[in-house]
């Protein structure tokens, strides 16, 4: 399984719906999962981010489904990098 970090931002669409349906976070969290990730941490963040998620998921295609799924809905933006753990890097580099 990979793992993904995903920065969010809520758009004035998705501030309104934290709002009245705060609920509506952890259920987003189980339709990730009905699509194939899971959440592994999910913290709020203050600054440029209002989230940052840590998924894991058995490919890149599955990420951008997920992505591209939640994106279109039009309550938040997102920014989504495949983290590679520092022992696995640390072989590649050996590797060379």
């Amino acid at each position: 399984m990979g793992v993904y970090v995903v920065m969010s931002k809520l758009t004035q669409e998705g501030r309104k719906t934290l709002k009245s349906r705060p609920e509506r976070l952890k259920e987003v969290n189980k339709e990730i999962t009905k699509m194939g990730a899971k959440v592994i941490q999910q913290y709020a963040l203050l600054g440029k981010y209002d989230f940052i998620n840590i998924l894991e998921a058995p490919n890149n295609e599955t990420v951008v489904k997920i992505m591209v799924a939640l994106g279109s809905r039009g309550t938040l933006e997102t920014v989504t990098m495949a983290a590679i753990p520092v022992d696995d890097l640390l072989k590649a580099i050996k590797e060379e």
